[in-house]
């Protein structure tokens, strides 16, 4: 055999990247260091990450599978929002939920955990707070744990964590971008980015990024609107201390916004199929939300090594919606049988998050090993408030009016926008508290061999009204994470890991007592390698993921007197060992000179304890590429690029309602050319075979069931000037 001299895992990686391992055979000897990273490329990073574990290891130090979008690939490819990083990042999925909400979803499990420069902060959906549409301009990098995070983020899934790093103020001398983007459907963008010192020496330095979005849409009536205001001064206070102050401002503004999706089956059962510039919305729905986010960040490196961090962030939201929610049995020869519910809200909530961090190396036994222990606090408050629609039809909170004929909506003839009533009922108040303390150490047990060990003691509570009383959570939760890595050569490394996760579950059983949180368990093993000189890395991971406690309806349940005095007519049960089971590869990095390359394969089954598939909505296999080249010798001005989304079929089935979407490939393509050393061209094609597909699907009740459409084809020219 070629490879019997090899052990095991790097003869795994061999019979997988033939090539690159028979050309890195000579490499090894060229940077022996194992620990010494020198990337060059354009979608590998050197620097460490606190998003697992809060050590700051590296990519291949850290114990899971991590990925990175950097600002290259970010601009390569033209992506604007976090929904497009999270359908470019191996392994990860988004539904789109209407026109403004997304869904995240990876190994089976949703997506709830974010954080900014690594401090955890509260996720909300778009209509709220904005993360799952905010631009991606004001970031330098998105980094992608996947498999529980729970060390560092408390509740959520075991599915990933999504780490947005904030561009910092750096530069010492006046320097930025400016970049104009037109494109399909009336693009309009403009971005500028702008960073300098402030005083004569450079120790106080400040950077400012401003973006504008005016965009129509594939979609009747929806136009996209958003202003984008960042600023950060970064100043050294002494050689050892750093403060970063700064303030975010994000608004959006979508016209025409859609509330759910297009029918999806006729009043006969049949499927439906419509042109995807159908909606839903009007010319007057409105779905508007602004972002608000002070934030502070001291960082002091004591004498000995060690370091403090502390972060404090304000995240304050305010939303504002005029929307329709149509649904009903739609007749396919008349257009008739669909009513549409008015919804009129003004919602607000903050949150004050603080986090503080300290970690460092150690002597014991003759070796060095590092520690990071910290705390984390959130409280977060909001309210949302409604208004009814004037004259009330038939009464209710959600009045319906009906549609006379859904054929003549498309073409323009829709209601207008009703008077809405003075008095605002207030629908939500609730407020969130959650508490952190965690502890984790590197253990150098030999040279080859590191253990990671630690553990985090959670607390998550939630009360207020929301269309009803809430009080729900946990206290004093342990999770435990325990991490191991070894060195089978200097290029190859192979590493376990187990991690858990907890979220506390607003449900009840027949008691009225409320079930346990919901509790994941993350197993991973992987190899993680290096080739040509640190240029290019490789990953292959297999996981496995248990979830305890997943509430389901209890159907022996029976109320007694009481509980129907309380309008309390349904129970749940916990039920035990949901299990997603899988396996990634990822390629990522500059094999040789003007290459770089990025892809990824992701394959999970989750099914339920009686061995029913969930999460049928999300593609069990993906594979994503994208890839571009400067041609050095032949025209060393132009860099040309291209990429496929392949995903295998998926489906929402409710028992009476079946949507299917079969497999398909989104094939993009870039070139740019670089007129000069300050100015350049650049043209994206997003979807070139305008291929047509379903971006969410939720199939319910006939009423109920609804689907919406992904981008078709669409072009973008940016025009991006350096100085």
């Amino acid at each position: 055999m070629r490879y019997a001299h090899l052990p095991l895992a790097a003869a795994i990686t061999a019979a997988l990247y033939p090539t690159v391992t028979l050309a890195a055979e000579t490499a090894t000897d060229v940077n022996p260091s194992i620990e010494k990273i020198t990337v060059i490329g354009k979608y590998t990073v050197s620097k460490t990450i606190d998003t697992a574990t809060g050590l700051g290891l590296t990519l291949r130090e850290t114990p899971q599978s991590v990925s990175i979008i950097t600002d290259e690939r970010i601009r390569d490819q033209a992506l604007n929002t976090v929904v497009d990083v999270v359908n470019n990042s191996v392994g990860l999925s988004s539904s789109k939920t209407d026109n403004v909400r997304n869904g995240f979803s990876a190994r089976g499990f949703a997506i709830q955990n974010y954080q900014i420069d690594g401090v955890p902060l509260s996720w909300s959906l778009g209509g709220d707070a904005g993360e799952t549409v905010s631009d991606v301009a004001l970031y330098e990098r998105v980094e992608v744990v996947r498999g529980a995070t729970g060390l560092l983020t408390g509740a959520g899934d075991p599915s990933a964590s999504i780490n947005l790093v904030r561009k910092h103020a750096d530069a010492t001398e006046l320097s930025g971008y400016l970049q104009f983007d037109v494109g399909s459907w009336d693009k309009k963008q403009m971005t500028a980015d702008v960073g300098s010192k402030l005083n004569s020496d450079g120790t106080v330095r400040g950077r400012i990024v401003a973006k504008y979005v005016d965009n129509d849409s594939f979609q009747q009536y929806y136009q996209d609107h958003k202003t984008i205001l960042y600023g950060v001064v970064d100043a050294d206070i002494s050689t050892s201390t750093l403060l970063r102050v700064g303030a975010v401002y994000n608004n959006n503004d979508p016209h025409g916004a859609m509330w759910g999706g297009l029918p999806a089956v006729f009043a006969d059962g049949s499927s439906t199929d419509w042109d995807v510039a159908t909606t839903t919305g009007a010319d007057w729905t409105r779905w508007e939300s602004t972002n608000k986010n002070l934030f502070a960040n001291i960082n002091h490196l004591f004498s000995n090594g060690w370091q403090l961090v502390a972060n404090y962030n304000r995240m304050e939201y305010e939303s504002a919606s005029r929307l329709i929610y149509m649904s009903g049995a739609l007749d396919e020869t008349s257009g008739t049988g669909l009513s549409g519910q008015r919804y009129n809200s003004h919602a607000e909530n903050n949150s004050n998050n603080f986090d503080l961090q300290l970690k460092g190396d150690y002597e014991l036994f003759s070796r060095s090993h590092e520690f990071v222990m910290g705390a984390l606090y959130s409280k977060q408050k909001g309210y949302t408030d409604t208004h009814e629609p004037t004259p009330i039809a038939g009464g209710g909170f959600y009045d319906a009016h009906v549609i006379d004929n859904f054929y003549s909506w498309q073409q323009g003839n829709t209601f207008g926008e009703p008077s809405w009533s003075d008095t605002a009922t207030r629908s939500q108040d609730l407020s969130t508290e959650q508490k952190g303390f965690y502890a984790a150490t590197r253990l150098a047990i030999t040279d080859e061999l590191k253990l990671i060990a630690g553990g985090r003691i959670s607390s998550w509570n939630r009360e207020g009204i929301s269309w009803g009383d809430v009080n729900f959570g946990n206290s004093g939760e342990f999770v435990p994470y325990v991490g191991a890595l070894y060195d089978l050569s200097e290029q190859h490394r192979v590493y376990a890991s187990f991690t858990e996760i907890f979220n506390p579950q607003n449900a009840k059983d027949a008691n009225g007592d409320l079930l346990d949180p919901l509790q994941g368990k993350a197993y991973e093993i992987g190899l993680k390698s290096s080739f040509f000189d640190d240029r290019l890395h490789t990953s292959v991971a297999l996981f496995k993921i248990d979830q305890d406690n997943l509430a389901q309806n209890d159907t022996s349940f029976v109320p007694t007197p009481e509980q129907l005095a309380n309008n309390i007519t349904s129970a749940s049960i916990a039920i035990q060992g949901t299990e997603s089971t899988g396996f990634e590869v990822e390629v990522v990095g500059e094999p040789t000179e003007g290459w770089n390359i990025s892809a990824g394969y992701s394959q999970f089954h989750a099914e339920d304890a009686a061995g029913k598939r969930v999460q049928t909505d999300a593609p069990q296999q993906q594979f994503k590429l994208f890839t571009t080249y400067q041609l050095q010798q032949l025209l060393p001005q132009l860099t040309i690029g291209g990429g496929v989304n392949w995903q295998s079929n998926a489906y929402s089935d409710s028992g009476s309602v079946l949507i299917e979407q079969g497999s398909y490939a989104l094939v993009d393509l870039m070139a740019r050319y670089d007129i000069n050393d300050h100015l350049d061209l650049q043209l994206n094609v997003e979807n070139l075979l305008d291929k047509q597909y379903y971006a969410y699907m939720a199939a319910s009740t006939l009423p109920y069931s609804v689907y919406h459409y992904g981008t078709p084809r669409n072009v973008t020219l940016s025009v991006k000037y350096r100085f």
